[in-house]
């Protein structure tokens, strides 16, 4: 193949992996964020 098509695949697949590892890791930690603010500050979850 292509050293170029080579390049282009191998960092569009960094970045895809990227981006799937930071909604993984970020998604569940705002929502423990918000159930934390809850439970202490008595602070409703949609604010």
């Amino acid at each position: 193949m292509n050293l170029g098509i080579l390049i282009i695949a191998l960092i569009g697949g960094i970045s895809g992996g990227l981006a799937t590892l930071y909604l993984t890791i970020s998604f569940p930690g705002v929502i423990l964020w918000k159930l934390y603010r809850r439970i202490v500050h008595h602070i409703p979850m949609t604010k």
